[in-house]
């Protein structure tokens, strides 16, 4: 008969396999929902631009807004609490997406389910550094970076079984045996008892940036004199956000965590890194469609060798990352993404063969780097301030990608070979630059000590 300590760490361990499920579901959700939008767009008899806005950009703003109110009610309310909610409300969203009588009800859905994957990724992120001693914390994050890799590349095959076989609703429905399993794993495990704030939720706060990044964003997609409206309306609100929040009893964004150099290199490095990754997710199809006319099929088979190596890296990253310390694993995986990117200059672009090496050794970088400023940046805060540093990196990590887009529509616009791969090589060089950025960062973290200098962070604002 097992032993009651050895029952509590496997009913720990099934727990954090349920958050780990739970989270994979946000990347999932965000990919797999490409392969349905011609499907949606007749169902709804409306534009495929109007399904993309509908369904994907509202998604996308609404994951990257709320995951610092995510991460930071999860400090106040509980993880595990939080955690349970996340899946409440993917689940709903999964429901609504199903019974959907129009786009405005889907758009609503797709919304619900961003505002779940909010919260269940910066409670898993929280989890795994609560939870889990120093020495296992690198593996945790190599195994978290593996999952959300493979579930975001996975995305358009699974979307595309699934539409081909049962139609579009099934990507909604799918949602909902995960949910189920994630909730039966985690359910006989004990929950520590959690703290709960006193104070009132920074509520003020929370709108302030989501107004602020919305603005961001819509700015950065936008032209002309609306462009400039919009993103001088981000610095306004910027700076009256940062103002609320010194001020705030229990503020949404503890600017305190960022005197740290490990929590700002680490969080830094994140965004740098889904800079590059997301930009090159989208720029490559665009140029490969281009010059040698590559249909999607063909362009996702290659994708495959960077996402494979992907996720490799990040479960020996994990291992590494608790051996010998984040700084040696993040820069060698930043050097990779630099040679890469090499690589890819010296490319002519004249077969596809030819970007399998480049692209594999760009995803093994990004696998290395990735776990190791993960684990880094959330050792380096107060155990009780894990939410809200787990919600600072989410966000960091999607307004990176978010950043990344909207170079790249300003940059690509595709005409002849010369111009193409002209635009192909600019788009490189803005790579290469933040890598270099990201390096420096990757250099500033701990050594071979990852434990958690919480001491030198203060817990208000």
């Amino acid at each position: 008969m097992a032993e009651p300590g050895a029952r509590r760490a496997l009913g720990a361990r099934r727990a954090l396999g349920a958050a780990l499920l739970a989270s994979s579901l946000l990347p999932l959700n965000s990919t797999m929902i490409a392969v349905a939008l011609p499907d949606i767009a007749r169902e709804f008899a409306r534009a495929p631009g109007a399904v993309a806005q509908a369904v994907v950009a509202s998604y996308l703003v609404a994951a990257l807004v709320l995951q610092s109110p995510g991460g930071k009610l999860g400090d106040r309310l509980g993880q595990w609490r939080v955690l349970t909610i996340g899946q409440l409300l993917t689940a709903a969203g999964a429901v609504l997406g199903i019974l959907a009588w129009g786009l405005a009800t889907l758009a609503v859905a797709r919304v619900l389910m961003a505002a779940g994957g909010a919260a269940t990724v910066p409670a898993t992120l929280a989890l795994l550094r609560i939870e889990l001693p120093p020495e296992r914390r690198g593996r945790a994050f190599g195994l978290f970076g593996a999952i959300m890799s493979l579930a975001a590349g996975i995305g358009p095959v699974v979307g595309g079984e699934l539409v081909g076989v049962f139609g579009w609703t099934s990507i909604f429905a799918v949602n909902l045996p995960v949910i189920g399993l994630s909730a039966l794993l985690a359910s006989g495990h004990r929950r520590r008892a959690e703290s709960t704030h006193r104070s009132r939720f920074d509520l003020v706060g929370a709108v302030l940036l989501t107004t602020t990044l919305s603005a961001l964003v819509l700015g950065l997609e936008a032209d002309g004199v609306r462009a400039a409206v919009l993103l001088g309306a981000c610095a306004a609100l910027l700076a009256l956000f940062v103002w609320w929040e010194r001020r705030a009893d229990d503020p949404v964004v503890i600017f305190a965590l960022f005197g740290s150099l490990s929590f700002t290199a680490g969080s830094l490095l994140l965004a740098f890194q889904n800079l590059a990754v997301y930009t090159l997710l989208f720029e490559l199809p665009q140029v490969l469609d281009a010059l040698l006319a590559v249909d999607a099929a063909a362009t996702g088979r290659l994708l495959v060798a960077m996402t494979a190596t992907t996720v490799l890296a990040s479960l020996v990253a994990g291992r590494l990352t608790d051996r010998i310390g984040p700084r040696p694993v993040a820069v060698g995986g930043t050097v990779c993404c630099l040679v890469a990117v090499g690589l890819l200059a010296a490319n002519d672009l004249s077969s596809v063969r030819s970007l399998v090496l480049p692209l594999a050794l760009f995803g093994l970088g990004v696998g290395l780097a990735t776990p190791a400023a993960q684990s880094a940046s959330l050792a380096a805060v107060p155990r009780e301030r894990s939410g809200a540093a787990a919600g600072i990196n989410s966000t960091m990590r999607y307004l990176g990608g978010i950043v990344g887009i909207a170079l790249l529509g300003r940059l690509v616009d595709t005409g002849n070979r010369l111009a193409v791969l002209g635009e192909h090589h600019t788009v490189l060089g803005v790579f290469a630059a933040a890598l270099v950025a990201g390096l420096a960062c990757a250099v500033a973290l701990p050594g071979r000590s990852v434990g958690a200098s919480s001491a030198s962070v203060t817990g208000g604002s």
